[in-house]
């Protein structure tokens, strides 16, 4: 069916909260700093049935370049505190669809970039003609896919028909359930950025909150 006045007004809030997320994810540091001193992360927080710490994301008056060399040393630079923001560099098996000629694995192992996570991720992107524009268009990069998400949830707020419905709900299915390399991610983000904790704490809000979402998905198919 289509989207309820209510149904519309919740998936378009969802849209903007991974929005923000993705921005945060590619680097957007402006975007970062101005959500981090209105209290939007701590309004996101607070609507989730468990609630993260967000202590680190509530500042008054964030330093922007703190803050951008941070996310380069913890996502952009190779180095000591790198960690890939991509799913393919978490993945469990080596992939079969992609050969990698990425520095962060070696032959025949996980951790690819570009590997089948990456693949699979372009196939969804191609079903609704959606272009990547974040995360230097790598599809598996955590800043695409939740841009994805966003506009998945933009797109079932204006959407009109159940056929057009069900086939943006199973696309938003498939991707959430694709996500769970967040928890290896978020340990890692963790691991890393224990001094300023600005990183680490963004990176266990969106699994929060991508869990949470997708527990809804699947309620959502259980009534539908």
């Amino acid at each position: 069916m289509a989207a309820t006045a209510s149904d519309a007004e919740f998936l378009r809030a969802r849209a903007a909260v991974y929005d923000l997320l993705a921005a945060a994810f590619d680097g957007d540091v402006e975007t970062l700093t101005a959500a981090m001193a209105d209290g939007s992360f701590r309004e996101l927080a607070s609507a989730l049935p468990v609630e993260p710490d967000v202590g680190p994301l509530v500042v008054e008056d964030p330093d922007p370049e703190a803050l951008s060399i941070g996310y380069d040393n913890l996502f952009v630079v190779p180095g000591p505190h790198y960690v890939p923001p991509f799913a393919s560099a978490h993945a469990d098996e080596p992939s079969h669809e992609f050969e990698s000629d990425s520095a962060f694995h070696e032959a025949g192992s996980a951790g690819e970039l570009y590997g089948d996570p990456a693949a699979r991720m372009a196939r969804r992107y191609e079903r609704l003609g959606f272009t990547p524009e974040r995360g230097d268009g790598i599809p598996d990069h955590l800043a695409v896919q939740l841009s994805f998400l966003s506009a998945l949830a933009a797109a079932r707020a204006d959407a009109n028909d159940p056929t057009t419905q069900e086939k943006l709900r199973k696309l938003e299915r498939e991707t959430l359930a694709a996500m769970g390399w967040l928890d290896a991610f978020d340990e890692s983000v963790a691991d890393q950025d224990r001094a300023e904790g600005v990183f680490a704490a963004l990176t266990r809000l969106t699994r929060t909150i991508v869990a949470w979402d997708a527990k809804r998905a699947r309620s959502e198919d259980d009534t539908s």
